[in-house]
């Protein structure tokens, strides 16, 4: 029960540390800077998508560094992925100046840049943190989509939208504006929409907002189970340790 409440502990610093870092990167990711003629900040949009990358790869030379097991790697990615995927995705459907189509083309460049930096990680450390964003990524992808007009109900809930609720959808269609006049879904969708939220008896003002899992994500047993010994292989013992008769053990 210690040692449970030792790595229990531990991974909640670690994952927290890691929280911390992104944070203060997310919310320049959640809608396109603005930038004025008279601005001296030479800042590229894509400056804050790419600090995201940086931190996440410093995190993983550092966990890898000091032989992390991949299990709680995957965990820590994950856990750190799905907490900004609720951040940008209640964000979306919040703020009206987040649900444009122009934003949707900004916040999409940053989706494909941790989906590459996942594929460049592997399944090994990364796990399933691109599942994590699976909210994030269909309402970007219904915001850059063209003639929206044209979907059926059917199509989004069975093909494009496949994860958002009926509330979440119906609130990121009511907020969308864009400025190049690309109309959202037809009026028929949105009845259809309105219908179904009359019927449903949970439907209140934020019903469509994720919330945030900080719950331990494993069980010891799942670490013990995944390590090997040759993990350790290449890790030579302290000089001080071999220079003890007691661990000569640690030489064979």
């Amino acid at each position: 029960q210690q040692l449970t409440a030792y790595v229990e502990k531990i991974f909640g610093i670690i994952r927290d540390k890691l929280k911390k870092e992104l944070s203060r990167h997310v919310s320049s990711c959640i809608q396109v800077p603005k930038t004025s003629e008279e601005s001296k900040d030479d800042t590229s949009p894509a400056s804050h998508w790419q600090s995201i990358i940086e931190c996440l790869n410093q995190f993983l030379s550092t966990l890898k560094d000091n032989f992390v097991p991949p299990i709680l790697v995957q965990k820590i990615f994950t856990q750190n992925f799905a907490y900004m995927n609720v951040q940008i995705f209640n964000s979306l459907l919040q703020h009206k100046e987040c649900s444009t189509f122009s934003n949707g083309e900004y916040v999409k460049s940053g989706l494909d840049s941790l989906e590459k930096w996942c594929t460049e990680a592997k399944e090994e450390y990364a796990g399933s943190a691109w599942d994590e964003l699976k909210h994030t990524r269909q309402a970007v992808g219904f915001l850059v989509m063209p003639e929206k007009s044209k979907i059926s109900y059917d199509e989004i809930t069975n093909d494009l939208c496949t994860v958002l609720s009926v509330q979440q959808f119906y609130k990121l269609c009511t907020l969308y504006s864009d400025g190049n006049n690309n109309e959202s879904v037809s009026a028929d969708v949105m009845s259809s929409m309105k219908l179904l939220m009359t019927d449903d008896s949970e439907n209140d003002s934020s019903s469509f907002l994720l919330d945030e899992d900080s719950s331990i994500p494993f069980l010891v047993e799942d670490i013990t189970d995944s390590m090997k010994v040759q993990d350790f292989a290449d890790v030579k013992p302290s000089a001080e340790l071999t220079e003890n008769p007691d661990f000569q053990f640690l030489q064979e």
